[in-house]
């Protein structure tokens, strides 16, 4: 595996006065489909830009660049990859260098509405065109396809599927607690119950970590009380954000929060997820790279670890997509059609998910090649009603989500009350 890393700070630092330079096509669309009339040289790499810096995640990329260079021998894939924030600090630089016309040859992004900004800025190809040379019309499912086209074009190839409504249980806590590890739970008010004993034997109730996943657990509690139906609506404005039913469910969040660990601001999810590994917590509500990060440090589904929806969101799986996009501008057009084609692929799909904890967005994947958890997350996706994630990019653009992200910290750390934690957020969405 050939990789040569880039320091991405540092070429933060220098985009601005390097994006002349940079930028040898003055910034005008490539077409993805033939070469940007660069020399040979020049075509024979590609900078792919993620936030998958450590642990599953980069395990994930390292099996999916494994694959690369196999497809690819004479490319060099050049590593990007910034960690932090769990993207966060990846998408402020980013858009730093999208801004100094300094694109890398390809970035991660979630797909679905995340998108809407790069694409009303003119930042990223149509590249439709792919999905028919690649043949991905046909081997991804017909719904994702809808989910990834806008006004005819698509933005994105992905690269996998994620679920976010998972718990992920401590059996033997919730055993030493006097509870049935077994014990389902039809709704929140039933899991709450739960979590007063739990906290009476001494344990964490609810591990959860800082702001974004916290905004995480809140997607799912706004699942969990208004339904599918009315949730959906959040996205395309025919629920008030401002009404009764959301008031019920922001009650619903913050007795979720007091229930959670006192340390969380100063976590990442990985922590969270450790509290329960290590039984200091008995659930933890995060999305199934959860479950790579379980079986990565050997513990097994079923004994060490069990799983379920999020209570009273059962039958309903809250979809989210990590994919690839081609930028205009991009230096390297050629490398980023073949990391692209390399993300789609069958090949790709298998090594990247098996690594990843997700499951393959093509339909020709064996099942039997995948873990336990994923296959009844293959067998999910396919009959379960979809919604889209808020904290990962599938259901607002990014400015919403920043906004509704500064609205949860200002109130889970006290700064705001109930009704303008709710006003905040119905601002955001206005």
């Amino acid at each position: 595996m050939r990789i040569r890393r880039t320091p991405a700070l540092v070429t933060g630092l220098v985009a601005a006065s390097l994006a002349l330079a940079a930028c040898s096509n003055g910034g005008s669309t490539t077409d993805p489909s033939s070469p940007a009339g660069g020399d040979a040289a020049e075509q024979t790499e590609v900078e792919v830009f993620t936030w998958w810096a450590s642990g599953s995640e980069k395990l994930g990329l390292d099996a999916l660049v494994s694959v690369f260079d196999t497809q690819h021998p004479n490319v060099e894939f050049i590593n990007g990859a910034v960690a932090g924030g769990a993207g966060s600090a990846a998408k402020d630089l980013l858009q730093s260098r999208l801004q100094a016309n300094d694109p890398p040859d390809t970035f991660q992004a979630h797909a679905g509405a995340e998108l809407t900004d790069y694409i009303n800025a003119g930042q990223i190809e149509d590249i439709a065109n792919l999905f028919d040379e690649f043949g991905l019309r046909n081997a991804f499912p017909a719904d994702l396809v809808d989910r990834l086209t806008v006004d005819g074009k698509i933005y994105s190839v992905p690269s996998n599927i994620h679920r976010a409504n998972v718990v992920w249980a401590n059996p033997t806590v919730i055993t030493e607690a006097g509870l049935d590890p077994e014990a389902t739970y039809a709704s929140l008010d039933e899991w709450f119950t739960a979590f007063d004993t739990i906290q009476a034997a001494g344990f964490t109730p609810l591990s959860v970590a800082t702001t974004w996943t916290q905004v995480h657990l809140l997607e799912t509690v706004l699942l969990a009380e208004l339904g599918v139906s009315t949730y959906n609506g959040l996205w395309d404005g025919t629920t008030d954000w401002a009404g009764a039913e959301v008031t019920g469910a922001l009650e619903a969040f913050e007795k979720a929060m007091s229930y959670t660990n006192t340390d969380r601001d100063g976590l990442d999810w990985p922590d969270a997820t450790q509290q329960v590994m290590d039984g200091q917590a008995a659930f933890n509500v995060m999305g199934d790279w959860a479950v790579a990060a379980f079986e990565e440090a050997g513990k097994a589904a079923g004994t060490d670890f069990t799983y379920f929806p999020v209570p009273g969101t059962d039958g309903v799986f809250d979809f989210l997509a990590d994919s690839f996009t081609l930028p205009v501008g991009a230096p390297h057009p050629d490398g980023a059609k073949a990391w692209l084609e390399t993300v789609g692929s069958l090949e790709g799909q298998v090594a990247f998910n098996k690594a990843k904890g997700s499951i393959p967005a093509r339909t020709d994947a064996d099942p039997a090649e995948f873990s336990e958890y994923q296959q009844t997350a293959i067998e999910s996706f396919g009959s379960d009603q979809i919604v889209s994630s808020l904290a990962h990019g599938a259901a607002t653009p990014i400015a919403a989500l920043n906004a509704i992200s500064d609205a949860t910290s200002k109130f889970t750390t006290g700064g705001s009350d109930l009704a303008t934690f709710q006003s905040e957020l119905a601002a955001a969405m206005g």
